[in-house]
């Protein structure tokens, strides 16, 4: 089994590297991937992922994003300043360096990450507490209404 760069076994189906942006390359744009991409260089602008499924962004210690990061799946060594979403998985490394807000399916952190935001899990839960829009019980909505009914005046 392959092993991340902190020595862990990676996960099974986890995206293998289509593009590589090198430690010396600094980009100034938007920057838009399908499947894998490592950053060893600097990103100055949003870094997302076209695909919701099996897309894998993975920044170096040497990485650096001044932007918002949006991906199904992030392993984080390096530094991003903006706001990191994925909505599948989230690997901190102890290099990590996150400011801003941090929403995560689910995330596994190494002693010595820091994140200077909040982190906010994105399930179906956490959907519904912020659209107020809950599954409705049936059964419940039924015996309140009936209790409603034995209490009118």
């Amino acid at each position: 089994m392959a092993k991340n760069f902190w020595g862990n076994s990676t996960k099974p189906g986890v995206q293998a590297v289509d593009t590589l942006i090198g430690r010396q390359t600094e980009i100034h744009g938007d920057v838009r991937f399908f499947g894998g991409l490592h950053l060893d260089g600097k990103v100055v602008g949003k870094v997302l992922a076209l695909s919701e499924k099996n897309a894998t962004l993975s920044v170096s210690e040497s990485g650096v994003i001044e932007g918002d990061v949006c991906a199904p799946s992030v392993v984080l060594n390096g530094q991003v300043s903006g706001d990191l979403r994925a909505s599948e998985h989230i690997a901190l490394g102890a290099k990590a360096r996150v400011t801003g807000n941090v929403y995560y399916g689910s995330i596994e952190m190494t002693g010595g990450a820091k994140i200077n935001g909040q982190m906010m899990h994105q399930g179906d839960d956490a959907i519904a507490a912020l659209t107020h829009q809950h599954p409705v019980n049936e059964p419940l909505m039924e015996a309140v209404a009936e209790a409603e009914g034995r209490f009118k005046v």
